[in-house]
């Protein structure tokens, strides 16, 4: 089936006990068992397992042509479920640039693990086969496109390099979603997404989701992570990011389209915008492999930079009228923000960038506001 067509009908069917075409809510927490111990039904705690997430992850490893979904509370849970995947003694090799929690993860937490950590810019492939090379490599992660810069990695490439070393690829699909980019269809192993961003969509739920290629590539171990660990959704959340899926195609193609044309008009103005980073732009480094691997739009994140660095960048978000201040991604509404400032000490974001979400407002409305924020500042 097409994507559109899996978007409305995976992962659902009609309730056998009403008629409802929407699945009912399964706030239980715990299931019956029969007379002699069993739970013929498959589920006997919603930690373990639960109808409304059952659906979801169907759902959400149709859309990504993957074989089966493990899905979390957060994208950071999920994230932090595929690093478990590294064993004691083994290595993780990271992209350089990435959501700062997944590098904090990293720097934190998974050190504590026995696990080796090392960063390096997956757009350089000469530099990641060197560092997959200087050890047991467990786990090469990477998101393309990547948050703040939006730098595009090769992903088939890199899944070349890994599979030789006898690594696992996953890759952070989450700006690109799976209506404009399938790393598993690339054969990367995992693909993750926080489903607080495009999946959900609204700004309302927040959670994560880990598909796999195939039946044991980390499956297991993400099940049992997920069980044991206990960062599950709860069937409400679940719920939500299901009803979202169904206008999922329809919603990142049109920010797509408006994030292109916003991205056009900054990228003309050479006085007020000292650099745009997006991949729709044909100057940007990894445009040709973006035109490659991604189907129908470059995504609906893009980041700016102001000339004269942190003041002058933080002027032009206070003068947004359209555009909302706010932290996040991917949902209805415009944001703005100022990555270096919630990154912290340790960022290395350039100070003068500033992130756009942009949304289903009409494009000429968000770029009548960036050029009115702009000459105000």
């Amino acid at each position: 089936m097409k994507l559109e067509t899996l978007a409305i009908h995976a992962g659902r069917q009609v309730d056998p006990a009403t008629g409802a075409l929407r699945d009912p809510l399964h706030l239980s927490t715990t299931f019956e068992r029969d007379v002699d111990g069993d739970y013929p039904r498959g589920y006997h705690y919603t930690r373990s397992g639960n109808p409304n997430r059952t659906s979801l992850e169907r759902a959400v490893a149709a859309l990504e042509r993957g074989h089966e979904a493990v899905a979390f509370g957060s994208g950071s849970a999920a994230t932090l479920a595929v690093f478990n995947l590294a064993a004691p003694g083994g290595r993780i090799v990271c992209g350089a640039d990435c959501y700062y929690g997944t590098a904090k993860q990293l720097r934190e937490i998974v050190p504590g693990w026995g696990v080796e950590v090392e960063f390096v810019d997956t757009t350089n492939l000469a530099a990641v086969e060197a560092a997959l090379g200087r050890g047991r490599t467990s786990l090469l992660w990477f998101e393309t496109p990547t948050n703040p810069m939006l730098q595009v990695s090769d992903i088939a490439s890199l899944v070349e390099l890994a599979h030789a070393r006898g690594a696992l690829v996953g890759c952070d699909n989450t700006f690109a979603s799976p209506v404009l980019q399938r790393p598993l269809t690339l054969g990367a192993d995992l693909a993750m997404h926080s489903t607080t961003k495009y999946l959900g969509g609204h700004s309302d739920v927040l959670g994560g989701v880990v598909v796999t290629r195939e039946a044991g590539r980390g499956l297991d171990g993400l099940r049992h992570f997920q069980s044991i660990g206990g960062g599950v959704p709860s069937p409400f959340d679940c719920w939500l990011v299901l009803r979202s899926l169904a206008t999922l195609p329809l919603r990142v193609r049109q920010q797509a389209a408006n994030a292109l044309a916003v991205a056009h008009f900054l990228h003309a103005d050479r006085r007020r915008v000292q650099a745009v980073h997006y991949a729709g732009l044909p100057d940007h480094p990894g445009h040709r492999v973006a035109l490659r691997q991604m189907d129908g739009g470059f995504g609906a994140v893009l980041s700016l930079e102001v000339p004269g660095g942190k003041e002058p960048a933080l002027a032009v978000a206070a003068r947004v009228k359209l555009f909302t201040r706010a932290t996040s991604l991917g949902g209805v509404e415009s944001l703005i923000e100022h990555r270096a400032s919630i990154e912290g000490p340790q960022s290395q974001t350039p100070p003068g960038l500033l992130r756009l979400s942009i949304g289903l407002e009409h494009a000429e409305d968000l770029i009548a506001d960036l050029d009115q924020a702009l000459n105000a500042a």
